[in-house]
Order: C-alpha cells, then sequence, then structure tokens
C-alpha cells in the first residue's frame, strides 16, 4: 500500500441549487449543503483509501453566506491528515452567482471518514504525504 498525496484525493464537486434544494423564500437548506459536502468527503476519502468509507463525524461547519435557488455551489474536498483507518478531510464550499458573475466563499466543512474491510470492521488507509507548507500547517 502506497503512501498517497493530498492531491491524488482532491474532490470537486460542483451542482446548480434548485427550487427543490431550498425553502420558500429561496434560501438553500443547510442539510443540502451537508449531504453535498458528505459526498464530497466520501469520493476524496474513496480515493485515498480504494475502500469503502463511512462517515464519522462532522467535526465543524460554518456557513458565511447564504446560497440561493440559481447559485452553482462548489464544494472543494481534500484529505489533510490520516490515521490508521481514518481520513480528516476538509470541504471548502463556494456559491458563484451565475447572473452577476460574483463568486462568494459559502465556508467549509471537517468531517471524519473511517476505511471498513467486507465485514464491516475498520480497516488500514494509505499514509498521507504532505508536500506543501500549508498542507503541513493543517496538520
Amino acid at each position: 500500500m502506497r503512501n498517497k498525496t493530498v492531491a491524488d484525493s482532491a474532490t470537486i464537486l460542483s451542482e446548480v441549487m434548485m427550487p427543490m434544494d431550498a425553502n420558500h423564500y429561496g434560501s438553500v437548506h443547510g442539510g443540502t449543503i451537508l449531504k453535498l459536502a458528505d459526498e464530497a468527503a466520501f469520493v476524496a476519502a474513496t480515493k485515498h483509501a480504494r475502500k469503502k468509507v463511512l462517515l464519522v463525524s462532522m467535526d465543524h461547519i460554518e456557513f458565511k453566506h447564504p446560497v440561493s435557488v440559481g447559485d452553482l455551489l462548489t464544494l472543494c474536498a481534500s484529505i489533510y491528515h490520516v490515521g490508521r483507518t481514518s481520513m480528516d478531510v476538509e470541504v471548502k464550499i463556494r456559491a458563484e452567482r451565475l447572473k452577476e458573475d460574483k463568486t462568494v466563499d459559502v465556508g467549509s466543512a471537517y468531517l471524519t471518514m473511517v476505511a471498513v474491510d467486507q465485514d464491516g470492521r475498520p480497516t488500514e488507509v494509505p499514509g498521507l504525504i504532505l508536500k506543501t507548507k500549508e498542507e503541513i500547517k493543517k496538520k
């Protein structure tokens, strides 16, 4: 099992927010954004481990700006720390106001994923190679 870099599992997920994602005021539900953060973290962790992964915790999420129907929501997920069986994933969330040609930093979420074997028991994952000063600082 070879160690992997942060870039090896970096994931970008983009989705246009539709009326079904929002309340009657046109503001996207926080739960919709949380679901997408979970999906982005799932992909990044799966790419790193190449095994089945499960969400263990969502430690912190912050919403700095609202997201509206018609916005393009983009979530960028990357592994920033790896344990024996777990992976910590940072998900940065941005919204592009398509008609305004404006992008806002919506916030970020921090999730922990664990790799499991076919019996559902935690299983070892590759180590993480940190290359940049920013990557080392997050550790």
